[in-house]
């Protein structure tokens, strides 16, 4: 057909062709491989993941059929627990520097391991992540009557708010640490030559998930967030129906909020959620007093934190 045309015309007709059909290579490689380019787990056996666990005092915390959730301290207490959600890299044991942060301010911690991360199998989806997540919840309900906290870090914010709104009679409260809004959005901004609100499978709409969900909500925020950006978490915290309090930290990036004992912003934000259980009637009396509904507090600290 093209030879009758002139040299002016399909020449020029030809590369866009060709282009268009490199680019449609480029969006399907994109497609099939988006959950590689999402979820980065650390793996290794479960032998060696326990060996590890222990150096850091932890033992394996299990389902009813004795198969693994996450980690937890070998002594239990009567404390409101905290089920903490990692990011999209490493995995669970990565994170035993929330231990002595979240310990120093009275909560019993979790740390729930995902599917096909650390020496557990399954799929790394979206959908996935968050029904071992809801299990996991009511497994730690099951146990008792203590207040639930969640903890989501990064993409485990998504995890969080997604449980919170499904389950939101079992969740007290939730701590974000380096939120987004729309996994849709973060994805655009770092591939703006794909249409990524198209190609996505694992969305992670916290922005619309959050709506569904009217506890406390205490989000901690870096201010030079180069992975998701701190303009996610703020417009996070517009979506938030119920009582919700923004830190954050001017100077730190994704992977650099201080991990601080008793120290703010996590002091501050945990006692925040405590406050607002006690005045549900769910906490101890010894909750401590916290902030009001749309504060935003910005400070600078220091240190490191094991976020991805």
């Amino acid at each position: 057909m093209f030879r009758s045309w002139s040299p002016w015309i399909t020449g020029p007709l030809r590369f866009l062709i060709g282009a268009a059909g490199l680019y449609a290579v480029l969006c399907a490689v994109a497609f099939l491989a988006q959950r590689r380019l999402m979820y980065f787990p650390e793996r290794e056996g479960e032998t060696e993941a326990i060996h590890r666990a222990l150096g850091h005092g932890l033992v394996p915390w299990s389902d009813a059929r004795g198969r693994l959730l996450g980690w937890r301290r070998v002594v239990r207490r009567q404390a409101p627990r905290m089920l903490v959600l990692h990011g999209n890299a490493g995995d669970a044991l990565g994170r035993e520097g929330y231990l002595a942060v979240l310990e120093a301010a009275g909560f019993e911690v979790v740390l729930l391991e995902y599917p096909g991360y650390g020496p557990r199998e399954g799929e790394r989806s979206e959908a996935s992540l968050v029904a071992d997540a809801r299990a996991a919840l009511r497994r730690l309900r099951e146990e008792s009557k203590t207040p639930v906290f969640l903890l989501g870090e990064s993409l485990g914010s998504g995890v969080a708010v997604q449980v919170a709104a499904a389950e939101r009679g079992a969740v007290a409260g939730l701590l974000l640490t380096v939120p987004f809004a729309r996994m849709t959005e973060v994805a655009a901004q770092h591939y703006p030559y794909l249409p990524m609100g198209l190609l996505l499978k694992d969305r992670w709409d916290s922005l619309g998930a959050v709506r569904g969900y009217p506890g406390p909500v205490a989000m901690i925020v870096a201010g030079r967030d180069e992975v998701v950006g701190a303009e996610q978490g703020r417009r996070l915290a517009k979506g938030c129906p119920g009582a919700v309090r923004v830190w954050e930290i001017p100077d730190a990036n994704h992977n650099g909020l201080p991990l601080l004992p008793g120290r703010p912003p996590w002091s501050e934000a945990l006692a925040f959620l405590r406050s607002h259980v006690q005045t549900q009637g769910l906490g101890s009396a010894q909750a401590l007093r916290g902030g009001q509904r749309g504060d935003v507090e910005r400070a600078s600290a220091s240190g490191r934190s094991p976020l991805s």
